[in-house]
């Protein structure tokens, strides 16, 4: 009797591709962005999905060689019924990592939408950030994340400069190491790292990234996928092409508000400030396209109906003027100037400080100014003038108040140090808190504005010399 030999097993052994090299992909793209200019902490926000498991197990890997110490973040937002079991697990990631995690719990319910879940984790972030002292919040944006953003900013009309999507630098340090890799190269980076099941690391899978009836979901999963049926999976690097690009328009018009003629383009602490006639000049597409760079310059986002109302309002340009421009930003027509700030935190309606003593030397930061004084024999008094000599003791640094009136030198009487700013042109919104120098309770000096006949020093007398400096662009 013949035997017939037995078919043999397959094996169940599983073929795991190499991804690409992401962690020397990553110092490189580092080096060339200059994503982490200087050494510092870094706070990686980890959300337990495979992307910012991925940054996660990467930068433990190379923070040596970009000069970072780590920690780690994690956000329950308490809307999925899964969160505190998502949070442990990532806690568990901090541990075995030996890398310190903060743990930022909301509890938002489950009808709270995208947006307001975005708000709401970017917040606890840069709390936690500013907590912990980190000079770097880093999240796990990548290719696809890209991709996305540009096609729901094409659905949503926005304009070239919207479809620069999702910088690879943001403020406050804000960096997003992974945005030139797909989705799947960080999913092989995972499976070939930890290939065992003792050693996986647990990776959490959102439903709600599944959800179509939310935007970015119907993107990812249905628009996108007919667009890679159609055009293959290049159709992702094509679409980096058109963030590249438009990025570049971007930056041109960075540079072009800085050599506009007349134009004065200052940005300042609280957003920017150009000279008013000019823009008005304009021809109106170009205003607005002007207008929305400015305002991208000053780190908010102008759109194209906003930016014609503004153009509007520029040109009616009657002085003290102000108009709204959402989340906290407002334009103001000040003289020949167009000031646009953010007004969140804005600190005139605050109690004055307290007076701070002119004694000996010494030198204040009052925010918009810098005050130095010193002991130098007197000079000649001028009426204006950054520079002027008060006497050696008696006199204060503080804010003007209601009412109060100067003697101005070589005049003829006293006047309202209101009319006095306001015929020195400073603006009505800096009034409030511009800083002015009193002695025996009457006001001596408005910083190039006005000195007072009181408190005069002769030249040569023993006195202190006080200048004002207008702090630089920021």
């Amino acid at each position: 009797m013949t035997s017939v030999p037995s078919p043999r097993r397959r094996s169940s052994v599983k073929i795991v591709v190499p991804p690409p090299p992401l962690d020397d992909l990553v110092v490189e793209e580092s080096e060339r962005h200059a994503l982490f200019p200087e050494p510092g902490l870094a706070l990686l926000a980890v959300s337990g999905g495979s992307d910012s498991i991925a940054l996660l197990d990467i930068l433990r890997r190379v923070a040596g060689r970009l000069g970072l110490s780590l920690r780690l973040a994690h956000v329950d937002h308490g809307i999925l019924p899964d969160s505190a079991d998502v949070a442990e697990q990532v806690m568990g990631l901090a541990c075995r990592f030996e890398i310190p995690g903060h743990l930022a719990s909301l509890n938002l319910g489950p009808d709270a939408s995208e947006t307001t879940a975005r708000r709401a984790r970017y917040a606890a972030l840069r709390r936690i950030q500013h907590d912990v002292g980190a000079k770097y919040l880093v999240t796990a944006h990548q290719a696809e994340d890209q991709a996305e953003t540009v096609l729901l900013r094409l659905l949503r009309g926005s304009g070239i400069m919207g479809l620069a999507g999702i910088e690879r630098v943001g403020p406050d340090g804000l960096v997003r190491p992974l945005l030139s890799f797909e989705r799947e190269d960080l999913r092989r980076w995972i499976d070939f790292h930890f290939p065992d099941e003792g050693d996986r690391l647990a990776v959490h899978t959102d439903p709600t990234n599944f959800d179509v009836r939310h935007d970015r979901a119907w993107v990812r999963h249905q628009l996108l996928a007919t667009l890679k049926a159609r055009h293959g999976d290049g159709v992702i690097k094509e679409l980096l092409k058109v963030a590249e690009n438009a990025r570049m328009e971007r930056r041109a018009w960075a540079a072009v508000l800085r050599v506009l003629p007349g134009l004065d383009f200052q940005r300042t602490t609280t957003g920017f400030e150009v000279a008013a006639p000019v823009l008005a000049g304009y021809d109106k597409a170009l205003a607005i396209g002007v207008l929305r760079a400015l305002s991208r310059e000053a780190g908010f986002v102008l759109g194209p109906r906003r930016a014609a109302g503004l153009y509007e309002f520029l040109s009616q340009r009657p002085s003290g003027r102000m108009m709204e421009l959402g989340e906290g930003w407002v334009a103001r027509l000040e003289f020949d100037t167009l000031r646009v700030e953010n007004t969140t935190g804005d600190d005139t309606a605050g109690e004055e400080p307290d007076p701070i003593v002119l004694e000996g030397a010494g030198t204040v930061d009052l925010g918009a100014w810098e005050v130095a004084w010193r002991p130098e024999p007197a000079g000649i008094l001028e009426r204006s003038g950054d520079v002027t000599w008060i006497p050696r003791h008696g006199c204060v640094l503080r804010r003007a108040r209601m009412g109060e009136r100067i003697l101005p030198l070589g005049g003829a009487g006293r006047r309202k140090v209101a009319r006095e700013m306001m015929e020195g042109r400073i603006p009505a919104s800096r009034r409030a808190v511009y800083p002015v120098v009193a002695l025996e309770g009457n006001v001596i000096w408005i910083p190039g504005v006005c000195r007072s006949q009181e408190g005069a020093v002769e030249p040569g007398q023993n006195a202190l010399r006080i200048e004002f400096a207008r702090r630089g662009d920021t």
